[in-house]
């Protein structure tokens, strides 16, 4: 009997020895989210490895590339966020470039439309070509009910100024101006007007043309160019 016991014993032992041994293999995974690995041992020999490494080693393979992977494509995000912060730094440059072409055509745009409707104007006013016409009591044969009839023309750029003292065309009197010279001279209006400038109470005729005023005195019975010297008031 009491060897029977001792064999039992002993049997009973190794089974729970290698049910103990067993358990080692078989990690159960906590209730936790970090997780733990058991470091294996390190051998002097590589053909006496247990279960443990050989599960193991793989693991810290695949992370190791897991990392290298992590730095590739890290590296591979970063280049087009650098490519994109320069095309950020570049765009207010372009942005001001852009505008500042955007305003030159607009002002460009704007001085051509302003010279091609100052010539529809002048066209619908003053005809081609240009004619400027007035009605004045000068003191040549005229007064209130007879005026004197004047005719300012641009013609191929001369300057030419017709006058009919008292309305009567047999009487005509032509007045030469200068040449008008530069683009668009022959296009330029020519206007006038009466009023006395020396002082002598007899109304002085005055020539238009664009900003430049020519004065011709008159003298009693026709109208002549202003002399060198001689003062008048504008």
């Amino acid at each position: 009997m009491a060897a029977s016991q001792i064999r039992r014993k002993s049997q009973a032992v190794d089974v729970d020895w290698d049910i103990a041994e067993e358990e080692e293999y078989y990690v159960t995974r906590p209730h936790t989210s970090v997780r733990h690995y058991r470091q294996p041992v390190q051998r002097d020999t590589g053909d006496d490895c247990t279960p443990e490494q050989a599960t193991i080693v793989p693991r810290r393979r695949a992370s190791s590339m897991a990392s290298a992977g992590g730095s590739l494509t890290s590296k591979a995000m970063d280049t087009p966020r650098s490519l994109t912060r320069r095309g950020r730094r570049r765009m207010p440059w372009l942005t001001l470039i852009l505008g500042m072409l955007l305003m030159l055509g607009l002002f460009m745009g704007l001085r051509v439309f302003s010279s091609w409707w100052q010539l529809r104007q002048d066209d619908a006013t003053y005809g081609r070509p240009r004619t400027y016409q007035v009605d004045a009591v000068v003191g040549h044969q005229d007064g209130a009910n007879h005026p004197s009839h004047f005719i300012f023309l641009n013609v191929n750029r001369h300057v030419v100024i017709i006058e009919f003292p008292g309305g009567d065309a047999t009487h005509a009197v032509v007045y030469t101006g200068p040449t008008l010279f530069g683009d668009g001279g022959d296009l330029l209006p020519v206007t006038g007007e009466f009023k006395d400038v020396n002082g002598d109470g007899r109304p002085d005729m005055l020539v238009h043309i664009q900003d430049q005023t020519l004065v011709f005195i008159n003298d009693g019975s026709k109208f002549r160019p202003l002399q060198p010297g001689e003062h008048v008031s504008l």
